[in-house]
């Protein structure tokens, strides 16, 4: 009994799907069979979106963080505390600070964490970039708000002892935050309390 194949084109897209983070094969499965049933401007609505998201999208030179404008709207925002930089992982973790609306300074993205196991080092993040930063601007307090994991305190650790020299204040996030959660999970007054009960790293 012969077996009916998946059509390369069908079976492209599970391939794809199933490369991302948190989607297995039964999930690649359904959203490309959900789209297959869909209308033709579903498919090409999505396809758009993600075309258009590699072409507008780009890093902020200060900052890393995605923006479709350099400096992105926090660099660029005059109102904004110059002396405060708040260090974290992702850029979905500037959207969870944000949505606090507690913190009114800067920010640096890292893109990752330490973590020798997977072969990422300094090199791999944008740390000399933020030791740059803490030289060259009026940067007074540090707060590094790296996810309360074995990685995030790591990371944490490690970017204590190199700006230490510099004589800037550094500040961790205060315990609010559950051990080994994510900062984009955390809700906002979670978020808010840590904030505001941040204490300087010895």
């Amino acid at each position: 009994m012969s077996t009916l194949a998946t059509p390369p084109a069908v079976q492209k897209l599970i391939d794809e799907f199933s490369r991302l983070p948190g989607i297995g094969p039964k999930s690649a499965s359904r959203l490309t069979y959900f789209l297959l049933r869909g209308d033709g401007q579903q498919t090409h609505d999505l396809a758009q979106a993600l075309t258009e998201l590699k072409e507008r999208t780009r890093f902020c030179s200060s900052c890393f963080n995605i923006t479709e404008a350099d400096p992105c709207p926090v660099c660029s925002d005059p109102t904004r505390n110059q002396a405060q930089v708040c260090v974290v992982e992702e850029p979905l973790d500037v959207l969870a600070i944000e949505r606090t609306r507690e913190f009114k300074g800067r920010y640096h993205v890292l893109h990752g964490v330490l973590s020798p196991v997977e072969g990422v080092g300094p090199e791999n993040l944008k740390i000399r970039e933020l030791l740059a930063r803490a030289k060259a601007e009026p940067i007074k307090e540090i707060i590094l708000a790296t996810n309360i994991s074995l990685e995030g305190e790591a990371t944490a650790m490690y970017l204590q002892k190199q700006l230490a020299p510099l004589g800037i204040k550094i500040t961790r996030l205060a315990r609010g935050l559950p051990v080994g959660g994510d900062l984009e999970y955390a809700d906002e007054t979670t978020l808010a309390r840590a904030l505001e009960g941040r204490s300087e790293m010895p």
